[in-house]
């Protein structure tokens, strides 16, 4: 069920938020971060990434793929998302549990084996 939510802007005026539409924008984002995560993962475990370096890999990335998605969103970012904050925190351990599995996996096939 679509519903409209709506919340009172610093101006006043009441912004409706079609709650489908969000819905939509942040799956899109999620498939995004998940494969981002996959994608950083196999290039630190090719790179030989280990310890902290590789886990700075992973939040460099992960700022990044904020970046790119507030750039293409554009100015107008408050029409797609309700906020930027959720953007970059929102299943942040969730992309990371990705991201050491492809990077222990890889690091293994290349430097290990």
């Amino acid at each position: 069920m679509n519903r409209v939510k709506t919340r009172t802007s610093k101006t006043g005026e009441i912004v409706a938020y079609s709650e489908g539409a969000i819905r939509n924008n942040i799956s899109a984002v999620e498939y995004c971060r998940t494969s981002m995560a996959a994608i950083s993962g196999c290039a630190a475990g090719i790179l030989g990434l280990s310890g902290t370096l590789g886990f700075l890999f992973y939040f460099l990335s992960v700022f990044v793929l904020w970046l790119l998605v507030l750039g293409k969103s554009g100015t107008q970012w408050r029409k797609y998302f309700i906020n930027r904050k959720n953007l970059l925190t929102n299943q942040f351990m969730g992309g990371l549990c990705t991201y050491v599995l492809f990077w222990t996996f890889l690091y293994g096939m290349v430097h290990v084996y």
